[in-house]
């Protein structure tokens, strides 16, 4: 027997107020990856117990694991709380970037200078969004207090990174702004011996902060070179390098230790060359 209930003036059986309270519990933690929720709160706030909260959670976290894009983790302390943590599947992140590879793999894409254009990808929403929670997959341990990037391309990868993480963006400019306020300068050496300033804002960054470095492209890695100096500056931990397309040449770099989502081989032919980067291969 299904029992009904009346819930602000609308009689609803009690199998559509549990489906109402996942569709919202869900929103919830989508709306807030990486940030815990109370369990305590969520009870509390549906008129039900803990438990069945949690029973709850664990079904959402099935059907969020079924579809490859994060899982559930919940805290068994005192708190009681749990969020939700992208980390794409295998399956979900090869698809993903196969996808790219193939719109990126077109003549119409070759810039001079041995460039690719990229920028519809990366300031396509959808996109975005999927390749943030791609880059928070490969950081997922690495535990940012801040996530950090230079203007202007990098900005949207950075931004969904971030997002997907829980935590703040920090953006290098190459200029200072007013609008900025205080800021510190570093200069750094670019691969064609000129001597560039970025600068960093010194509301954004905090002695000791964790951070994750994201950049859009890197071929001699002087811009993330230029990020390095910055986060020393503000005594700051580098907990990881990401990027979003690496070229292979050069093969030696300023900057060794990182992580791609895709490299690039070859711009000599009639379309770029890329592929799903594989640390083993680079």
């Amino acid at each position: 027997m299904v029992h009904e209930i009346h819930y602000n003036g609308v009689i609803r059986s009690m199998k559509g107020q549990r489906t109402e309270r996942l569709i919202r519990t869900v929103a919830r933690f989508l709306c807030s990856p990486s940030s815990q929720i109370s369990l305590t709160a969520l009870a509390s706030c549906f008129g039900v117990s803990k438990t069945v909260v949690s029973d709850d959670v664990a079904i959402i976290d099935d059907a969020l694991s079924k579809e490859g894009i994060g899982e559930i983790c919940v805290d068994r302390g005192r708190s009681g709380g749990a969020s939700f943590v992208p980390r794409l599947s295998e399956e979900a992140r090869r698809e993903l970037l196969t996808e790219i590879v193939r719109l990126l793999s077109h003549e119409d894409r070759i810039l001079p200078g041995g460039l690719i254009y990229y920028t519809d990808i990366l300031f396509n929403p959808s996109f975005a969004m999927k390749l943030g929670y791609a880059m928070a997959s490969v950081f997922h341990g690495a535990s940012p207090d801040v996530v950090m990037t230079s203007e202007v391309k990098g900005i949207p990868l950075a931004m969904s990174t971030a997002f997907a993480m829980g935590v703040p963006l920090a953006v290098c400019r190459f200029r200072n702004r007013p609008s900025d306020g205080s800021a510190v300068a570093v200069h750094y050496p670019t691969k064609m011996g000129e001597v560039k300033a970025m600068y960093m804002s010194t509301k954004q960054l905090a002695r000791g902060n964790r951070v994750l470095i994201i950049d859009d492209f890197m071929r001699g890695g002087s811009t993330i070179s230029g990020m390095l100096l910055v986060a020393k500056e503000f005594g700051a931990e580098v907990t990881g390098i990401g990027v979003f397309i690496a070229s292979s040449e050069p093969e030696i770099k300023s900057v060794s230790d990182f992580r791609a989502l895709l490299c690039l081989d070859s711009m000599e032919k009639k379309a770029p060359e890329l592929r799903i980067w594989e640390a083993s291969r680079v």
